[in-house]
């Protein structure tokens, strides 16, 4: 595919794990991609590091303060026409904080072999299927 004039976009997102589910954001109908899941997170700002740009999506997004954060994985996705993001995303080791919905339309703890059955972004595809797969667990 040409990705030529594609906009790049680089975005980070953080996979939060409690009693072997995962935490999951459903977008809201007025935002680009409406009602799709998501791991929580977005856009790295310019000069911004991956790691401060998790942080601070999920302080504005959750209300929580991640303190330790490991990469587990990250690919490039083609959004036809729109743009070409690189993901990548963390497994969030440790934070401070009540988990807080500020801005989804709602939240929900969910089952890694559940995770292939929602409507997720395409971009995260690639990695629930990863997740929903018993040797995907080992990311984790």
């Amino acid at each position: 595919m040409n990705t030529l004039g594609l906009k790049r976009v680089e975005v980070v997102a953080g996979l939060i794990c409690e009693s072997g589910r995962v935490l999951v954001c459903q977008r809201n109908v007025n935002a680009a991609f409406p009602l799709k899941w998501e791991f929580p997170g977005g856009k790295v700002e310019a000069g911004e590091s991956h790691e401060a740009a998790l942080r601070r999506e999920l302080r504005e997004e959750l209300q929580i303060e991640v303190e330790t954060a490991t990469k587990i994985y990250d690919h490039k996705h083609i959004y036809a026409g729109v743009s070409e993001v690189h993901l990548t995303f963390f497994r969030i080791d440790g934070y401070q904080g009540k988990v807080k919905n500020l801005i989804f339309k709602q939240i929900a703890w969910v089952e890694f072999n559940k995770l292939i059955d929602m409507d997720f972004l395409e971009g995260d595809l690639p990695l629930i299927e990863k997740l929903a797969a018993a040797e995907g667990l080992g990311l984790l």
